[in-house]
């Protein structure tokens, strides 16, 4: 492992792109010195010449990546010098490099018209200086192959980095709704709380109160204010959210609905009867029935719970004036079961004539990240329901 870790390390180090193309100059210099001095003491002038030529050609690599048009026209005129005066065969490695370099490093349209000129200069130098018949078509060809190889490497890595960009932002959208959540089911909820309470301290004062009932009537303003401008800055935050829910409505009414896990937790249904008692406290009657074996459930479907569990007696006492709500919770072998049902009619303005707001995306939304079946709406025998099934075995 610690083996690894440094072959790792040095990987990361040497692809620095200073440290990569020192590295490659360094080491196309070296090769090229040993084959001057070998063929220079062997007697080949001429091959000693080209690799002459060659060392002198490698240095200006080391700008490949920030002037590689530039470093393109010298290796170039370096290959056409040398094929001229017949000390080079052919292209040479520095010039693939460099024309690598043009499609790696340069937009799409620059490349292809530096790749366009390249060919026509290599066309036209080996047509001069290897009169065979057809040798220029691969002096031509050769320029716009390398530059279109390091423009497919560059789309590539393109699109590499457009798909981190993409999952990065949608992270970042992802956890702007999970925020967007919090805030409605914990901030709304007891704002809502301290309105209805604040508004039956009021009511119950007699007339000759003057000053607490101003001051009453100030809290109840203030609390319905705070409402109104969270609510513009839960648009604000799921303003980019292009699909609220996640889900897919079905024909009988079900929301099928499927995700991964809510990493918030704090919150859960042993404290379920609290949430009921302060509903009671809060002036809606209302009673909690559980069923099946209580099992500890898993950290999403706890908190998922609470929250559909809240966010309906928030909306029932909303809504429903004068309703009685009642709550079941049932333990199922692979699955638990959580129904919230009120007995009122919608006030005016109430649930089926409000504008939409978050309540019941949030509640669907949980639903999906556990993967579950969610069912909103009203009740034939008058009222409404709120039932969500959620598996376990999926959680």
């Amino acid at each position: 492992m610690r083996f690894m870790r440094r072959i790792t390390a040095a990987w990361r180090f040497f692809k620095r792109p200073r440290v990569f193309d020192s590295t490659l100059v360094a080491v196309l210099v070296i090769g090229a010195s040993i084959g001057l001095y070998s063929t220079w003491r062997d007697g080949y002038p001429d091959v000693a010449k080209g690799a002459g030529l060659f060392i002198i050609c490698t240095f200006p690599l080391l700008l490949r990546r920030n002037r590689p048009i530039t470093v393109a026209a010298i290796e170039t005129v370096a290959d056409v010098f040398g094929m001229t005066a017949d000390i080079l065969p052919s292209n040479s490695l520095t010039s693939m490099i460099a024309f690598y370099s043009v499609g790696r490093y340069t937009p799409g349209r620059t490349a292809a018209l530096t790749a366009a000129g390249v060919s026509v200069v290599y066309g036209v130098a080996t047509a001069l200086t290897r009169p065979l018949a057809g040798s220029w078509i691969g002096g031509m060809i050769y320029p716009l192959i390398i530059v279109g190889i390091g423009q497919f490497v560059r789309m590539r890595a393109e699109l590499r980095e457009r798909g981190q960009r993409e999952a990065a932002e949608s992270a970042v959208r992802a956890e702007r709704r999970r925020i967007a959540r919090e805030l409605h089911d914990v901030v709304a909820h007891h704002i809502s709380v301290i309105n209805v309470l604040v508004g039956g301290a009021r009511a119950t004062l007699p007339p000759s109160e003057d000053v607490a009932l101003d001051a009453l009537a100030g809290a109840e303003r203030t609390a319905r204010q705070a409402l109104a401008e969270m609510r513009q800055l839960l648009y604000v935050l799921r303003a980019d959210d292009p699909v609220r829910t996640g889900g897919v409505l079905t024909t009988d009414g079900l929301v099928r609905v499927e995700g991964g896990a809510d990493a918030a937790t704090g919150v859960g249904a042993a404290r379920l009867p609290a949430l009921v008692q302060e509903a009671e406290t809060a002036g809606l009657p209302a009673s909690l029935t559980v069923t099946g074996e209580p099992v500890t459930l898993p950290a999403a479907v706890d908190h998922a719970v609470y929250r559909i569990v809240q966010e309906a007696l928030t909306n029932t006492r909303k809504h429903a004036a004068g309703a009685r709500a009642s709550v079941r919770l049932a333990y199922e072998g692979e699955a638990v079961e959580v129904e919230v049902i009120d007995d009122g009619l919608p006030t005016p303005g109430g649930r089926t004539a409000a504008a939409p707001g978050f309540g019941l995306d949030g509640m669907a939304e949980r639903v999906a990240l556990c993967g579950g079946l969610l069912r909103t709406g009203p009740r034939l025998e008058g009222g409404f329901v709120v039932h969500a099934r959620i598996p376990l075995e999926r959680t």
